[in-house]
């Protein structure tokens, strides 16, 4: 068998968590979705000709960041009946997958180089999408491997059919190719018919399996994106500018460097080096004229990120970890420290605070 398989967690070369959890013991019933996610059920069944408030008892609440993973059970199990159990549910809905099914996160996926790069991206903010098991990843010779085990409990056939098949099918989508497995496994008991999941996967397809597994051969995280899409990104860095505007007034000086942040620090770039870059100047040279209009830039960054952070928490469209990834970190967590030690307050309970004031 060789030298036996290294674990590890998301590595830069195989970010793929996006469909995992990092809240360690919860119960499946505490799990919850993105409602943009949730929306692809919906668009499913306008495809088919039902109109999906009838049938699921309404419409999604537009400022709804999050449905339960108990909801979301019942609405596949509600559209199931509705169809009269027709096989592979959950690859006829992921077919209908795009990056705007994963909000903010699928956004900055179209920017990435290549595959590996954007489902890296999905994964450091995965629980803005969904939330259910943890994931680990292990290289296997010249093969990824990637398991779901059920140790916060089992969502059901339905749903991780449908989250299995949308994320091989987003994978499909981004890089405008079909990629075959080599393997999937189910936990869940086969279905009667087995040909649709042979069919759409392209690999071995097992269940009665003792964890979820795909296998997927390493080469393809090196897969350019064909919908690589800066275009997106460039809209957000417009609305973040324009969030600036409103609430930090700044010398024309400032405000031309801090523009060009606004992007840097989306993707991450947050060094007085690659700011000076960007400006084809010196770091020195920089750093004397952030002097000469007072600030320096570990001030400009700062004040840059806490603003934009006020202004989406004060707006609400966004949940933590989306407000993280824009402002360029890799972890909530480290966004919750920095906001706190700006404000006094994480954010979350200056989003309450707030709301509070207002009522």
């Amino acid at each position: 068998m060789g030298t036996p398989p290294v674990n590890y967690r998301w590595s830069a070369c195989t970010g793929l968590g996006m469909i995992c959890a990092s809240r360690g013991d919860n119960t499946m019933s505490e799990s919850r979705i993105a409602a943009s996610y949730a929306r692809l059920l919906y668009e499913y069944l306008e495809r088919q000709g039902v109109q999906p408030a009838m049938l699921l008892g309404g419409e999604l609440d537009p400022a709804q960041h999050f449905v339960p993973m108990s909801q979301w059970r019942q609405w596949l199990e509600m559209v199931d009946q509705h169809e009269g159990h027709r096989p592979a549910l959950g690859i006829r809905i992921a077919e209908g997958i795009r990056a705007q099914h994963f909000g903010v996160v699928g956004y900055a996926a179209l920017a990435c180089a290549n595959l590996g790069e954007a489902l890296q991206r999905m994964e450091r903010f995965h629980a803005s999408v969904y939330d259910a098991n943890p994931a680990t990843v292990s290289m296997r010779g010249d093969a990824v491997c990637i398991e779901w085990g059920v140790a916060r409990g089992r969502p059901g056939a339905l749903a991780d059919e449908t989250a299995i098949a949308s994320l091989v099918q987003l994978m499909r989508d981004l890089a405008g190719r079909h990629i075959p497995l080599r393997a999937v496994e189910f936990v869940n008991p086969a279905p009667p018919d087995l040909r649709p999941y042979t069919a759409f996967f392209g690999g071995d397809v097992r269940f009665d399996q003792p964890v979820t597994r795909l296998v997927l051969e390493a080469a393809w995280l090196a897969q350019p994106l064909r919908k690589s899409d800066p275009a997106l990104l460039s809209m957000l860095d417009q609305q973040a500018e324009t969030l600036l505007q409103r609430v930090a007034q700044v010398p024309s000086a400032v405000d031309a460097w801090r523009r060009t942040l606004v992007p840097l620090i989306r993707q991450g770039r947050t060094t007085l080096a690659e700011l000076a870059q960007a400006h084809h100047t010196s770091p020195r040279s920089l750093q004397r004229r952030l002097a000469d209009q007072g600030t320096t830039f570990q001030a400009l960054l700062d004040d840059t990120r806490r603003h934009l952070a006020e202004a989406h928490l004060r707006e609400g469209r966004l949940d933590l970890a989306e407000i993280a990834l824009l402002l360029g970190y890799s972890e909530q967590s480290a966004f919750t420290r920095a906001f706190r030690s700006w404000t006094g307050l994480p954010p979350a309970q200056w989003r309450r605070a707030l709301g509070r004031s207002r009522a």
